[in-house]
């Protein structure tokens, strides 16, 4: 059994992957986690105390990270110290910070992803042959659409989109983002010609498909030597 620890165990991606985690025999949450000052701190999660005691990373084999990019280099200077093998969902994060999870990586196994979505990552693969396929001829650009308290615009997610599909067309894709509402997360991809237009679109229904998605990654990196990792090296070996 995997023992998890799971930061920003009280907010809605959190909580959820708590709860999903729970229902899982593979898994055993041993610590949530909160940042200090936090009035949730010694509240029940659960048959759980939350903390902020980054120390208690002895107690777990994998940490589970979706919380903000403030916290990241604090958590990745923990699991360095305790060798503990990371899921990382945080987006939004500087160049300073991606060059630190690179590094760090070379000291633990880390699945780094901005979605975590099975469905999006089987985009990932299939759209820089899509852009290959029909050459300079069309025009590409991307829209997303989020809630409106994400932070972060334009989403991991479209960026991640726009940058396999540059590799393929050697020039920026334009990315254009909304925040409305509830969303939980849209992304369009539009490849467009003279004479006609193809539209490719996710849709996330429930934040359920990026727990899903954590959760196999969980389970995949807690077996891997050190290095840094995506969902599609996860969903290769799945």
């Amino acid at each position: 059994m995997i023992k998890l620890g799971i930061t920003g165990a009280c907010g809605k991606m959190g909580r959820r992957i708590y709860e999903l985690a729970s229902q899982d025999k593979e898994l055993e949450v041993t610590l949530a986690l909160e940042k200090k000052g936090t009035p949730l701190i010694g509240k029940d999660l659960g048959r759980l105390k939350v903390s902020s005691n980054l120390d208690g990373l002895l107690l777990v084999d994998v940490l589970v990270d979706f919380t903000l990019p403030e916290a990241v280099s604090e958590h990745l200077d923990y699991v360095a110290k305790y060798k503990t093998p990371l899921v990382l969902g945080t987006t939004g994060l500087s160049s300073e910070q991606v060059d630190k999870v690179q590094e760090i990586a070379k000291i633990v196994p880390i699945v780094f992803s901005p979605n975590m979505s099975i469905g999006v990552n089987v985009l990932f693969s299939i759209l820089p042959e899509i852009a290959k396929r029909l050459g300079p001829d069309y025009s590409v650009e991307i829209v997303e659409a989020h809630h409106k308290l994400k932070k972060d615009a334009p989403s991991g997610t479209a960026k991640k989109m726009a940058e396999v599909i540059k590799q393929v067309i050697q020039k920026d894709v334009p990315v254009h983002a909304l925040r409305l509402g509830d969303i939980f997360g849209d992304h369009t991809v539009i490849f467009c010609g003279n004479s006609e237009r193809i539209e490719i679109r996710h849709q996330a229904h429930t934040r359920d498909l990026f727990v899903v998605g954590a959760l196999k990654a969980v389970k995949w990196v807690a077996r891997q030597s050190a290095g840094l990792y995506t969902m599609q090296d996860v969903l290769a070996s799945s």
